[in-house]
């Protein structure tokens, strides 16, 4: 099979500003959702009589499938097109939000809802819409389209978070399930027609199979610190979003309102911090900013839980972390494309995704247990910190020259 970044596509391909558009909208709606999971932890352990471990067990797996299926999702979008795989994405979540409101075991709770739901964000979230972005996007504006993807899925979690708390509330949790999967299946698929890979001509200089695109990036030193530092990133934001609601209650502050408007600020404050990083990722070595936001996020923390508590508090906190939440995204995916190139990018970026979400399934497991465990979160607090000064450490030799290859034939 050819695939489509090497060969003359017949169809006019949408410019820049469609793709930016219509995936923007999918990321809009699937990260906008996923985000609001930790509103569902309370109510459906109290429902079921399960313990916060069961609920956090489930979102474990649902981060940990989104990464097992990145890079196979991402492949697919490299060899098929994004499209197909999107239309994809959008079945699987909404049978994964139904699949959440109506089973009531708690084994095939985790592994239903974790199957489903991990499937889906691989098809509808940065690994599968990567490759389209920097192939679409001329290389001087790389960094910055992937910037503007990253701030339009932190708009979906600005937008989304109250209107899951409000359908929560006024619907039940789950009819609220039940509306959020026929959203998802309105606005995805009119959004996933609109994407057609961008016309290129056959490539001539040294080209790669598949096999061969992966050898090469998991035998180069800076995909492995890549892959290091995006473990970090997925245990912080997994832990922070789906335990902050209940942290909160813990610590007494009891109004609802205040973790959705904290969750919300996240999502306001990383619109910048995605569409900044993007633009200073043109402009600067991608991995002395990555090294600096994982600092930030350590120092916010730190001061977070050391600070006297109060809304005040929290929606400092939720503002300073919002900077910082994506802004790794769009630095990452172009040290990525500048290192190995557009061509097998989609597939790259799953790779590094498992690990981020291999963090984010420890992440979301280990707040649960050792809550469980410990009856508080203080443990992980001080793990969260810990990681990232690890990650600030070891972005800083990350080399992002382009790698030199043997000229061979072009593949058929």
């Amino acid at each position: 099979m050819t695939d489509i970044a090497t060969k003359t596509s017949s169809i006019t391909a949408p410019d820049l500003k469609t793709v930016l558009l219509a995936t923007g909208c999918v990321l809009t709606l699937a990260m906008g959702v996923r985000h609001g999971f930790g509103f569902w932890l309370q109510p459906i352990s109290m429902s079921h009589g399960w313990t916060r471990e069961t609920f956090s067990m489930a979102i474990a797996v649902q981060n940990l499938m989104w990464g097992v299926f990145g890079p196979f999702a991402g492949m697919a979008a490299d060899k098929l097109g994004t499209a197909k795989v999107i239309i994809l994405g959008a079945v699987l979540y909404a049978l994964g939000l139904a699949w959440m409101a109506l089973v009531t075991a708690p084994v095939l709770f985790v592994l239903g809802s974790g199957l489903l739901i991990g499937g889906a964000l691989a098809c509808t979230t940065f690994g599968a819409v990567s490759g389209i972005i920097g192939r679409t996007a001329p290389e001087a504006k790389r960094s910055w389209a992937f910037g503007m993807s990253s701030a339009a899925s932190s708009f979906g979690q600005f937008v989304m978070m109250p209107i899951d708390q409000q359908l929560i509330q006024h619907a039940g949790w789950q009819n609220a399930l039940y509306v959020l999967s026929a959203v998802l299946l309105i606005v995805m698929l009119p959004m996933a027609w609109k994407l057609r890979e961008p016309q290129v001509q056959a490539a001539t200089g040294p080209q790669q199979s598949t096999m061969e695109a992966v050898r090469e990036a998991f035998s180069h030193k800076p995909f492995l610190l890549l892959l290091s530092g995006y473990f970090v990133c997925g245990f912080q934001l997994v832990f922070i979003g789906v335990n902050m609601p209940a942290y909160l209650k813990d610590k007494g502050i009891v109004d609802p309102s205040i973790a959705v408007i904290a969750l919300s600020l996240i999502g306001l404050f990383n619109i910048f911090g995605s569409y900044y990083a993007g633009k200073l990722g043109g402009l600067f070595p991608k991995r002395y900013l990555l090294s600096s936001i994982y600092l930030s996020r350590s120092i916010v923390i730190a001061l977070f839980i050391l600070a006297p508590l109060s809304p005040s508090s929290v929606y400092v906190f939720a503002a300073a972390m919002g900077l910082l939440w994506l802004s790794t995204v769009p630095l990452t995916n172009g040290v990525i494309a500048g290192i190995f190139g557009v061509k097998y990018l989609s597939m790259l970026s799953g790779f590094v995704f498992f690990s981020h979400q291999l963090g984010s399934f420890i992440g979301a497991w280990l707040g649960g247990y050792l809550y469980t465990k410990n009856g508080n979160y203080d443990a992980v607090w001080l793990i969260v910190i810990a990681l990232g000064l690890f990650a600030t450490v070891i972005n800083l030799p990350i080399d992002e020259s382009a790698t030199e290859r043997e000229v061979k034939p072009a593949l058929a």
